[in-house]
């Protein structure tokens, strides 16, 4: 530490040795406009970013439950009819609303085999056939939707742990060179006339990186969070086909 900045910092000391009080609020009042715009902003971004991080924390560990105990439920069950009545008391799931959207498609095809029941076996078959591509199709993209309906406003997160430490940084060096524009013209270039205006300029880096701190490790765990449950949707779509395949075979006498 220099002799000069320890002898401001005496003169900042109160009479029992104490440093005068850090006022925050203070120092944003008392910063230039632009920076207090910046502040503003990053104010915004915080705001929104931690809106989303607890509607994502709820929507997510609902998901997760939810999805625990449907598949619970689906292995257990016997029948499809039954699972598909019960799917929707487990609205929070993605597992549960791809099987929803799998039996309905499933009982489309059933509905058009019925009705051609009196066509040939090589027909029957082919409408069988055509009508799994259709069911998997409708799989695929009941998986991707959830998928997206997840990882919605995550890229907010992101977008606010990339930039608001460069807009918080903007605003530094907008308050410094303030700073030393002042200096320039009063003439005066002691620290104590300096520190004031930097450590105000200082406030908008600090706000940045408020911002992002919490919004980076949000988008991270919750990044991960739907991976896993992308996962379990895979896998369930894979599950689902093989039980309607082996159901097909055993219907077809192969």
């Amino acid at each position: 530490m220099s002799p000069e900045l320890f002898s401001v910092m005496l003169t900042q000391a109160g009479p029992a040795g104490q440093a005068s009080t850090f006022n925050i609020w203070h120092m944003v009042l008392n910063a230039g406009l632009m920076v207090q715009l910046v502040m503003v902003l990053l104010l915004m971004f915080s705001l929104v970013s931690w809106a989303i991080i607890i509607f994502k924390a709820l929507q997510l560990g609902r998901a997760r439950r939810d999805s625990y105990l449907f598949l619970n439920h689906f292995w257990k069950s016997r029948s499809l009819a039954g699972i598909y009545n019960e799917a929707s008391r487990f609205e929070s799931s993605p597992v549960a609303q791809i099987f929803r959207v799998g039996y309905q498609e499933l009982s489309r095809l059933r509905k058009s085999r019925s009705e051609t029941r009196g066509g040939s076996g090589s027909e029957a078959q082919s409408l069988e056939i055509q009508g799994m591509e259709n069911v998997e199709r409708a799989l695929r993209r009941a998986a991707m939707a959830e998928s997206t309906r997840l990882s919605r406003a995550l890229t907010f997160l992101a977008t606010t742990g990339n930039t608001t430490p460069f807009i918080g940084l903007f605003g530094t060096v907008w308050g410094i060179m303030g700073s030393f524009h002042q200096i320039g013209l009063t003439g005066a270039a002691n620290l104590a006339t300096v520190a004031p205006g930097i450590s105000e300029a200082l406030v908008a880096t600090a706000a940045g990186l408020a911002a992002a701190i919490p919004a980076v490790v949000a988008f991270n765990q919750f990044t991960s969070r739907v991976r896993v449950l992308e996962i379990e949707m895979t896998n369930f779509v894979s599950d689902f086909l093989n039980i309607l395949e082996r159901d097909l075979l055993k219907r077809a006498g192969v």
